[in-house]
């Protein structure tokens, strides 16, 4: 009897644990909810065009025209925020002191745009309009993509400080074992953050160049003038890319606390198989530690960075560098900052991995990271890839992404919860509600700074979950700090529906403050359309009131 009931008990256990896994197999890549806070970030590159401007012109209403359209597409499938290339290769697409105008914009490097024209001036604005943050992307020591120096203005450093600069692969770089190199590159940053209202900067995976084969990086003699008291040249590199990422994060948030600093370093750290033993269960053929001299890891333990977006560009199951792997690797070891993911969409139906020809690749990478609370969105290398829709992509993003996206709280700001706006009772105008609030005033009676307003809707009379996105109507544009009224329309109503709306007010750290007052309106019947008259009907009558006269007479 003992015997039976041990062997029907393990019986049991084993069962539902076989039947726990294979269910959990089976659910592996069921869509997940879509939370209410997530990152989704496209990234804009204009290194040789990749994405903006696509046609290089001084014409500020041709940069105007394709960075809206470009935008438009990306609001279309539910992108919160850009990361623009404004800094591609020791040049820039905004007025600098410290380098030319980029010939990436205007087609010959040097020539400013028509008008003053400012096109950061005009993104920034164009973007946060949509409720999508800007985050100002840089190429720190990428000098030149090619060594004809004929190309380039007097003004580009080749020609005022030629010792900063070596050649390496058909390229010329800023070497990041001289001091003054990186001094000048935290003035670069400093000159954005100075004159511009930015929500991020960003630092992509070139840090020291990827390596090429047989041809070691030219900087021994820098090593030996400037290298005490390092003995290993490798050690002393990595300490170069510490001092700079140290240093740019210092003059952030010594003039802009909000700005955010953010990497996205190279997607493996290093090799578990390179005898690491904090390193991934990888094979890769570059490491960001060994091969790029970014220790990115010292970086979050050291507190430099506001979050990291590692770029995973593989596949879920590819051996030598597992995309799941490594979103678990970067969970373990981001420690509390946030994490995002970089996806490979230029991969997508384009690419001799046979996983890269399946349409829910993407997909199925979404939803790793919505089962993952550690990792708090994405981004999409890049823009063009989403534009040109391989593999039905954009239809893809649109499900995923078809409900609004706060972006995450930033506590460390210590930023007070605001009070709540007034919103006055809802009246139809035309085939819309309007929907009318002013910012409320603080405990001090001055006018509180809100950075935006999100607007909820809830069927019937009653207010419903506030953290299920599905209620989210719309986010206001960003920079909302000087608005004195604010108006919106809601232009997707239906006869007989009644709605109920509330406004929850957002500072700069997206903390939302409690909900004001609700308002609910019902849509009774059919709005009807007034009809202008036309300038036919208007000479009709003027005709006939001549005639009338006319017969008096």
């Amino acid at each position: 009897m003992y015997l039976f009931t041990r062997t029907f008990i393990l019986f049991t256990f084993f069962s539902f644990l076989f039947s726990a896994v294979g269910s959990s197999q089976n659910l592996k890549y069921q869509p997940v909810k879509a939370p209410k806070r997530e990152l989704r970030a496209a990234w804009i590159a204009s290194v040789v065009n990749i994405d903006y401007p696509k046609s290089p012109s001084t014409n500020p209403i041709a940069l105007k025209e394709q960075y809206r359209n470009l935008l438009d597409q990306l609001e279309q499938v539910g992108m919160n925020a850009v990361i623009v290339q404004i800094r591609p290769a020791g040049d820039a697409l905004y007025p600098s002191a410290y380098a030319p105008w980029s010939a990436y914009l205007t087609g010959r490097q040097g020539a400013p745009p028509k008008e003053d024209f400012d096109p950061l001036a005009f993104m920034i604005e164009e973007t946060r309009s949509r409720a999508m943050e800007f985050h100002a992307w840089i190429n720190p020591f990428r000098a030149s993509m090619n060594m004809d120096t004929a190309s380039l203005h007097l003004t580009h450093p080749v020609f005022q400080h030629p010792d900063w600069l070596v050649a390496y692969g058909g390229k010329m770089y800023f070497n990041p074992g001289v001091p003054a190199v990186r001094n000048h590159l935290v003035d670069v940053v400093g000159e954005l953050v100075d004159n511009y209202d930015l929500d991020g900067i960003h630092i992509d995976d070139y840090f020291y160049p990827y390596p090429v084969k047989d041809t070691p990086f030219p900087d021994s003699m820098t090593f030996k003038f400037y290298g005490q008291p390092f003995k290993d040249i490798n050690d002393w590199r990595r300490n170069n890319t510490d001092q700079l990422v140290q240093a740019l994060h210092q003059r952030i948030k010594s003039v802009q606390p909000s700005v955010q600093l953010g990497v996205s370093p190279f997607g493996v750290w290093r090799n578990k198989s390179d005898d690491v033993p904090g390193g991934s269960a990888t094979r890769a053929g570059v490491t960001s530690y060994d091969d790029l001299y970014a220790d990115v890891l010292n970086w979050i333990n050291k507190g430099w960075l506001d979050y990291i977006m590692p770029q995973i560009y593989w596949s879920i199951g590819y051996a030598p560098a597992d995309h799941e792997t490594l979103v678990q690797w970067w969970s373990q070891n981001s420690r509390e900052l946030p994490l995002y993911i970089g996806h490979a969409a230029y991969k997508v139906g384009d690419n001799a991995v046979v996983e890269w020809h399946d349409p829910a690749e993407i997909p199925k990478q979404i939803d790793l990271n919505r089962r993952n609370f550690r990792t708090l969105g994405s981004a999409y290398f890049s823009a063009k890839s989403i534009q040109a829709n391989p593999l039905r992509l954009k239809d893809s993003l649109r499900t995923y992404y078809k409900h609004h996206a706060l972006w995450q709280e930033r506590p460390e700001l210590e930023l007070p919860k605001l009070v709540p706006s007034d919103l006055r009772r809802p009246k139809w105008r035309n085939d819309a509600v309007r929907l009318q609030w002013r910012p409320s005033k603080g405990r001090d009676g001055v006018l509180q700074q809100a950075h935006y307003y999100v607007v909820y809707r809830f069927n019937g009379q009653q207010l419903g979950d506030f953290e299920d996105p599905a209620n989210i109507l719309a986010i206001t544009p960003l920079g909302a700090e000087n608005q004195r009224k604010v108006v919106f329309y809601d232009n997707a109503t239906t006869v007989g529906e009644t709605y109920t709306y509330a406004i929850r007010t957002a500072n700069r750290a997206n903390i939302e403050s409690n909900p004001g007052g609700a308002r609910s309106i019902e849509q009774k019947t059919a709005i009807r359309i007034k009809r202008p008259r036309t300038k036919k009907t208007k000479e009709r009558k003027v005709r006939t009131r001549v005639r009338r006269r006319d017969l008096k007479n």
